[in-house]
């Protein structure tokens, strides 16, 4: 289907998740091989309180969840509005199938990261992407491999 492109904030807005679990502040760029995002952790999200007391870290399931938001959900939604008409993008649910993924440095309350997703493929509404996650001085602190698929809302 050849269509125009949806815009980073409408990208946005058709992401299911919601504060206080969305973890994606802004789309910096997106195309059909990549999308590029960011994310600041607040310094009063709910998870440091327990992790860990008076040294607070960001847990990597938390880590992971936002290379998700940003490398499968969201650029699965644009994807998929490549191929269907808007007006169906909402009858369709990304589900999270898999990744492999490391943790190379701790992330603080109140840094910020950018996450960048690369294609690796897409085909029959399943996404594989390659994603990295920096901080603000450029350095990996995480990586993954991750897939999800879209399938029909009943």
């Amino acid at each position: 289907m050849n269509q125009q492109p949806l815009s980073f904030t409408e990208v946005l807005n058709l992401v299911p998740q919601q504060a206080p679990f969305r973890f994606i502040d802004e789309i910096i760029s997106l195309h059909e091989d990549e999308i590029v995002g960011c994310y600041t952790y607040k310094q009063d999200e709910s998870f440091y309180a327990g992790h860990f007391p008076g040294k607070p870290v960001t847990p990597g399931v938390i880590l992971l969840e936002t290379m998700a938001q940003t490398g499968v959900v969201a650029y699965g939604l644009y994807l998929l509005s490549l191929q269907v008409k808007r007006d169906e993008l909402d009858q369709w649910l990304t589900l999270f199938s898999d990744a492999e993924v490391e943790f190379n440095k701790p992330v603080f309350p109140g840094e910020k990261v950018t996450i960048t997703a690369k294609k690796v493929f897409w085909r029959r509404m399943k996404l594989k992407a390659s994603v990295q996650m920096h901080n603000a001085a450029g350095e990996l602190v995480s990586s993954c491999v991750i897939s999800g698929m879209g399938v029909p809302k009943q």
